[in-house]
């Protein structure tokens, strides 16, 4: 084996490879030809003595040995990654990017800004944001910190629960006097309804009441969106009733462009919470990040801390 030819170069491009299931898909990442990428790989084979990745037209899956080889180069870079980090901390200095995925609508309500003054702190530190509403691995992405909305599935990575936001019943004042205020809840069957589409189970409302009784109301609507900030949009315009986030719609409400309706009934919360990838909390400029959107986070209108 040839020592020498096990760099670290070369080690992240096959950890990326194995991550990314693709070859072309680390050359975009990494805004290289793919040409390099597999050069790296096939010197760290040749590096070796050892055949790491079994290579498709399709995909690449990992040899016996390039599974072995990956759990340690994996641990080797995470350890690098953080020498690196005390180092800069030493000198004075952070640096470094992290990588942020958050829902669309609350990263550009609030998220956007929080960042922005973390930044203002710490001008040495890149951000990364990345807005979907879906849901991504974070290993696979190379993304370090995902805020996310809604029930977690178990999986490896560190969660840190910031809270759970409130939602409440809205309509827009245009609205309530041309189709008139419903006063119970029999009648938002009879109303018009923005509902999002990418949430299952979305035409029907659960709402609790104020004996904390549960009830479970139809809510089919004909107006179907995918996103927050469209669906704040219709909200605003007239175009029906809404179970929005209070973080949504806080502007919208104290400027009385929307009102809060049938106050007594609310949709059950949606949990907070940031995920991070393991061992990347160990990384001084991601745990800074952690801990400020954490912190922003849980002064949003509307999240009732754990």
């Amino acid at each position: 084996m040839d020592r020498s030819g096990v760099t670290l170069e070369r080690m992240r491009s096959f950890v990326r490879v194995v991550e990314r299931g693709s070859l072309s898909a680390v050359a975009r990442e990494e805004g290289v030809g793919q040409s390099t990428v597999s050069r790296h790989v096939a010197e760290l084979e040749t590096a070796l003595g050892a055949s790491l990745l079994n290579r498709t037209t399709r995909r690449v899956t990992l040899t016996d040995e390039g599974r072995r080889f990956h759990a340690e180069a994996h641990t080797i870079l995470r350890l690098v990654d953080e020498a690196t980090d005390g180092v800069r901390n030493a000198g004075g200095g952070l640096t470094g990017t992290v990588r942020v995925s958050c829902t669309a609508a609350l990263g550009v309500r609030h998220v956007c800004r929080a960042l922005f003054a973390f930044q203002d702190g710490y001008p040495g530190i890149s951000v990364d944001l990345s807005l979907t509403d879906e849901r991504i691995d974070l290993v696979r992405e190379a993304t370090d910190v995902a805020i996310r909305l809604g029930p977690l599935a178990e999986s490896s990575l560190q969660r840190k629960a910031v809270g759970r936001s409130r939602r409440i019943l809205v309509a827009s004042r245009g609205y309530l006097a041309e189709h008139g205020r419903p006063q119970n809840l029999d009648d938002l069957s009879r109303h018009l309804t923005i509902r999002m589409s990418n949430i299952a189970g979305s035409e029907t409302l659960i709402l609790q009441g104020p004996d904390g009784a549960t009830s479970r109301v139809p809510f089919g609507g004909r107006l179907l969106i995918d996103h927050g900030l469209a669906a704040r949009e219709a909200m605003a315009q007239g175009r029906g009733i809404a179970a929005a986030h209070v973080w949504l719609v806080d502007d919208l409400l104290e400027s009385g462009a929307i009102e809060h309706i049938l106050p007594d009934y609310a949709p059950e919360p949606v949990p907070l919470s940031i995920l991070v990838v393991p061992g990347r909390i160990r990384i001084r400029r991601v745990r800074l990040v952690v801990d400020a959107l954490a912190a922003a986070l849980a002064k949003l209108p509307g999240i009732d801390r754990p």
